[in-house]
This record gives C-alpha cells, structure tokens and sequence, in this order.
C-alpha cells in the first residue's frame, strides 16, 4: 500500500519519552529523584623496581577460522538442456522477427475528463494492441478496441508513432482494419496459418501489450478449439454468436485485445480477444478469433468498410439424449428449430418451428419442429456447429443443403442464404 504510513517506531518513542518525562526510570537506569552518594576512587599506586623490570605484555592474536573449500554449485550439462536451449532460442528468434509487426493502439474520443462538463475529443481513453496485415498499412485489430472511437494513434516498436485512419469493423467477428500511411523500416505484414489445422496441445505465442506494456510475449497452449463468445445484441433482442473461437492458457490481458496469437513458425493463428475471468484479470483461459475469420473478413472490410454474414434466419435449440427422451424426439443429438423469422431465408425454404409446447427444465419449450442433422453433408450436433460452418464455409448468397428430420422421416431441404441483418 503506497500511503500506508508506519506508525509503530513513532508511538515507541513517544512512550518512552513520556515516561522520561514523568520521573519514570528507563530501563539500565537509576531513579533521578532520590540521589546517591559516590566514593572518590583511590590514587593509583606509584610502580615500584619488580614492575619496571617486569616485561610487558604482548598482544596476542586472534586465531583464524579457516573453512574447508568448496567447489560451486555445478552447470547442468548441455546434452541435457539442448532441448531447452533450442526452445528458448526460438522464441527468442520469434521474436524478433515478429515484434516489428505488433503495434500498440491508442484511441481517443468524446469522453469527457474526470467529471468536467466539457467535452474532450483528443483525450485517450483505450489502448489496444494490433498487427501489420498487408504492406499497404493496413492494421488488424478487434472492435471492441476501436468501437465509439474518433482518433486513432499506432505505435510501432522501433518508438515511433503515426496516426492511423478506421479502414473498417465488424462488430459480430469483433475484428476491425486501421491504415496508416508510413511503414517503419524493418515492419512486414504477418502470415496467416490455417487454423482448421490447429490441434489442441500445440505451442500458443501471445505478443501483445498488457496494462500498456509495450510488446510483451508470453507463451502457452492452445487449450481447445471450437468456442463460442456472444456477439453483440441484436435488434430482436438475442445474439449471433462469435464461432470457431480458439482457447488458450497462454497469458492475456487487458490491452492485449487486437493483437497476434502465433505458432511455432511465427504465424498468426488467430486475434486475441478476450478473456474468462472473475477479477478482470487473467485466470488461465483466453480467446481468440481464428485465422481463417481475419482470411475471409479482413480483406471486405478494406474493401468495403463491412462484412456481410451469411444468414438462415432461425432460432435454435441444441438437442442432447436427456431432451430427446423427455420428448420422445427422433434424434438424439443435432439442432431442433424453435423459431423461424418471417421472410428469412429459412421462411422461403418451409423450414418449420414446433406448435407443441412442453416443460423442460423450468421452461416452456416447443418440441415438434424441424431437427437439423446435417449441413452440406457434414453432421451438425449443436447450433454453434451449424453457424461456425455458415461463417468458415459459406457466404451470402451460396445454396446450401440441409438435412432435417421432420416427422421422424429425413428430408433434404436447400436454402439460398442471405446477409445477416444489421439490426
């Protein structure tokens, strides 16, 4: 605690002195209230003829401890920290390499300071972090960095510092494009892995800036694939959710958000975006959105500012053993439609909601409707299975085929996807 203050030494003393004061002894000293008479010392003796011829004493040496010698501690031998030695040397040749394309993000906006009533437009107020996509400038970094922002700062890690322009966001991907108009020497744009190649277990590389700490790395595990985060709220009130998301331990922070997750080879795997966590800080799971989203999104929202979504238009509900024995379902697993929007892509092609309601769990829930199986032949055994296809595998006006129980009989049913609305 930086104001503590140490008050103990200071009431000592004070005691102390008090008691000083009052005529009280302290301790290893006499009462000063009562004196005591002293004895005059006697005269030394004057030395007679035996002490002069006496010889004087000599001083006599201290002896000296001497301790049995003692080799240092031994180095553990090479052969058996190699491993160790090429694993810490490429991280440090990451590094290296990549630092020049990890950018710190400062953005200002109409916030207000403090609690003035004036308006203050050039007033920071988020720090980011972010990645050189292209050698044209363009910077990738999250939306929620960048979102409610007017003035856009990029610091580079040579020191230098440009101000950059909004290219483009996208708040259900949460990705979002700056550009800047001069490159430092030695920035070059990082590569893009697959990220369908990702396997859990595998090396997890974080740069970013924590807490405004300039390009920090850290290192851990890509912890499981195939996560899903709440998009933002949608005008009828649910929410799209952000599939294919990549978990990992390796440690993120607040101003870590917009920069590169990386693999072994120095490519980004993904953006990291957020963090699970009870006390804001991190507690051992991170987020990220996949490589193969920046792939498909990143270059519309140069291009156009936007991304358009592909969208069936339907409410879901995941089907597991214990719901279809409830009800007596003909699948055991997959996607049961509770909800079908009016004039949606899934309205035009007479997918069907349920009529019949029952109890399950607390709540009414209607059971009879379509059950998707099945999408462009792939299995589909939840609904966040089914949307993380439509965004890594399809786009806005592609047939697609899906398979639906219907009446315990299975039918094919194609449907022409349209763009997700905006509200």
């Amino acid at each position: 605690m930086r104001h503590l203050k140490i008050i103990g030494p200071v009431l000592l003393a004070w005691a102390l002195a008090a008691c000083a004061a009052d005529g009280l002894p302290l301790l290893g000293q006499a009462p000063t209230s009562i004196p005591q008479p002293t004895a005059r010392p006697a005269p030394p003796a004057p030395p007679t003829e035996e002490d002069a011829a006496r010889p004087a004493p000599s001083a006599v040496p201290a002896p000296t401890l001497t301790l049995p010698p003692v080799a240092p501690v031994p180095t553990i031998e090479s052969k058996l920290v190699s491993a160790l030695d090429e694993e810490q040397q490429l991280l440090v040749m990451l590094y290296r390499r990549v630092n020049p394309a990890v950018v710190s993000i400062e953005v200002t906006g109409g916030r207000t300071e403090g609690n003035g009533p004036t308006p203050e437009p050039d007033l920071p107020f988020a720090q980011g972090s972010g990645f050189l996509f292209d050698d044209q400038g363009h910077i990738v970094t999250n939306n929620h960095v960048v979102e409610d922002a007017t003035g856009f700062q990029v610091r580079f890690s040579d020191g230098s510092i440009a101000e950059a322009q909004l290219a483009g966001r996208d708040p259900h991907s949460d990705l979002a494009v700056l550009k800047v108009d001069e490159l430092p020497s030695g920035a070059a744009p990082l590569v893009l892995a697959d990220s369908r190649k990702l396997e859990v277990g595998q090396t997890a590389i974080a740069i970013g800036n924590p807490f405004g700490l300039q390009n920090t790395l850290t290192v851990g595990v890509i912890s499981g694939l195939g996560r899903a985060l709440d998009g933002p709220p949608t005008g009828q009130g649910g929410r799209f959710p952000i599939p294919n998301v990549i978990q990992t331990d390796a440690a993120i922070n607040p101003g870590n958000s917009g920069g590169p997750l990386l693999n072994t080879h120095g490519e980004v795997i993904g953006v990291n975006t957020a963090i699970r966590s009870e006390s804001g800080v991190f507690e051992g799971i991170g987020y990220a959105i996949p490589s193969n989203a920046i792939t498909r999104i990143i270059p519309a929202l140069i291009r156009d500012g936007s991304y358009r979504h592909p969208w069936i238009g339907l409410s879901m509900r995941d089907i597991d053993p214990l719901l279809a024995r409830h009800f007596g379902l003909a699948s055991r697993q997959g996607v049961l439609v509770t909800d079908v929007q009016s004039g949606s892509p899934a309205a035009r092609a007479d997918l069907r909601a349920g009529r019949t309601s029952g109890e399950y769990g607390g709540r009414q829930l209607a059971y009879d409707g379509d059950i998707i199986t099945a999408i462009n032949g792939q299995t589909v055994h939840s609904g966040d299975e089914l949307v993380g296809y439509l965004e890594l595998e399809t786009s806005v006006g592609d047939l697609v085929m899906l398979t639906v129980l219907r009446d315990g009989q299975e039918q094919k049913i194609d449907v022409t996807l349209a763009a997700r609305p905006e509200n």
